[in-house]
């Protein structure tokens, strides 16, 4: 490590521009000059001193501890810790800089401690980053600023701590309790639908007749052989294929509340994935744009949901039309049982809409599709919005018929027995579950 860089202080900056003073006064006499002269080369000499005698690189030690895995859109922890390595007389002035990377919002990285004289404890700071994306991330150096005793000058030093880290889908929305507040307050269009214990096709056990129970699900048999009415319990069946396919073309690039479209829908993705695989279904994942990005064939437990997460936390979009003919043709040549086909894409293409109708209905009724989309709320607000200007009405005009074609899209897809998703980003994940969740309650597959 270098012997780091002179960096004057701020009481260092207001003693040489108190020298300005006996500078202005020159004009009037030339000794006011001189002085000037010889406070500013005093300050230059005390500065130099304090740099000479400010800490070196050697007397501390520093180090970041964080996840290797980040969760992309919340607040990830950094931990930046130092130790002094000394036994001064004095404290020690730090001022810790970190370098997380460009694209991440950071709050704290740079702050500012004092070690105490003749302690050796260590110290850690804390400042949070905000991944916008999913990806591949790196980690600068950490630069320290050590102040000289006189507090003119401080000893700027970079150490060497650059680390590689992986961000991946917001995994803290997969536990069961944010799945639980997800249901319940997401979004008022995502609301969780809540099923009768009876719904569902597959047995699970008896139980004894309650007032309003459904008087088909008596079991008249086992009622006589234990001399008391008895009711069938149903639940989901379980072990069905669900088949996960994502669009990375040029429509998932659009952003919607400084995310991109994609990365919504992996985080939704993953979300049902977790879901489904909890529920003891199968589940397979697609990506694609012009071609496959990425496929892993339907697999169930906790360790295909690790290998799902690997094989998406790289998937980004791409700028080029979607082929949902080779996409389609490229999983249901592997894929021969009835599936819950759930498509996460943008519907306010015409021309892609039209190529996507064609290929999902073509699903029916060998499959059940799904189509998932995000619906953006400033296209909303525009379309529906009083224009207060010339560029305001053409702006509605081209945001009214985005809608209109996504209304008629959505429409066509209904009325051939596909199942259609839209929610604000903020609700997106909880709608997508929903109506997983209502496909396995009703026995729709």
């Amino acid at each position: 490590m270098s012997a780091g860089r002179p960096v004057p202080t701020g009481l260092a900056v207001a003693l040489l521009a108190a020298g300005l003073l006996p500078a202005a006064l020159a004009v009037a006499s030339p000794a006011f000059g001189w002085l000037a002269l010889a406070a500013d080369v005093a300050v230059l000499a005390l500065c130099a001193v304090d740099f000479l005698r400010a800490p070196r690189a050697e007397a501390v030690r520093v180090w970041r501890r964080v996840e290797p895995v980040l969760s992309s859109g919340t607040r990830n922890a950094v931990h930046v810790g130092l130790e002094r390595l000394d036994a001064g007389p004095s404290p020690l002035h730090v001022e810790v800089r970190d370098e997380p990377p460009l694209d991440m919002a950071s709050t704290g990285h740079r702050q500012s401690l004092t070690l105490p004289a003749a302690q050796r404890a260590p110290h850690e700071l804390t400042y949070f980053v905000t991944p916008p994306s999913r990806g591949d991330a790196r980690f600068g150096d950490v630069n320290l600023r050590l102040r000289g005793p006189l507090s003119l000058c401080a000893r700027q030093l970079r150490v060497p701590a650059a680390m590689d880290v992986k961000v991946y889908p917001d995994l803290t929305a997969l536990t069961r309790e944010a799945l639980a507040l997800a249901h319940a307050s997401d979004a008022p269009s995502a609301r969780t639908q809540r099923r009768r214990a009876s719904e569902g096709r597959e047995f699970e056990s008896l139980r004894e007749y309650r007032p309003g129970d459904d008087y088909r699900h008596i079991d008249w048999k086992a009622s006589a052989r234990h001399a008391h009415t008895l009711v069938r319990t149903w639940q989901p069946e379980q072990h069905q294929p669900v088949l996960l396919l994502l669009d990375c073309g040029r429509h998932m690039a659009g952003r919607v509340q400084a995310r991109r479209k994609l990365d919504h829908a992996v985080d939704a993705a993953l979300r049902l994935a977790r879901v489904g695989l909890e529920a003891g279904d199968v589940v397979g994942v697609l990506a694609f744009a012009s071609g496959v990005r990425a496929y892993l064939p339907p697999r169930k437990g906790r360790e295909h949901l690790r290998l799902i997460t690997e094989s998406l936390y790289r998937t980004e979009a791409a700028l080029e039309e979607s082929d949902y003919g080779r996409a389609f043709d490229f999983a249901f040549a592997r894929q021969t049982r009835r599936a819950l086909v759930v498509l996460f894409t943008d519907l306010v293409d015409p021309d892609a809409s039209a190529s996507l109708l064609t290929r999902t209905l073509a699903l029916r009724p060998r499959h059940l599709p799904v189509v998932a989309s995000l619906l953006d709320e400033d296209v909303q607000a525009a379309a529906h919005g009083v224009p207060a200007q010339t560029q305001d009405a053409y702006a509605r005009q081209a945001a009214a018929r985005l809608e209109t074609e996504y209304r008629r899209t959505a429409t066509t897809l209904r009325d051939a027995g596909a199942l259609v998703v839209r929610a604000p980003a903020r609700g997106f994940g909880a709608a997508t579950l929903n109506a997983y969740l209502d496909v396995k309650a009703r026995g729709l597959l």
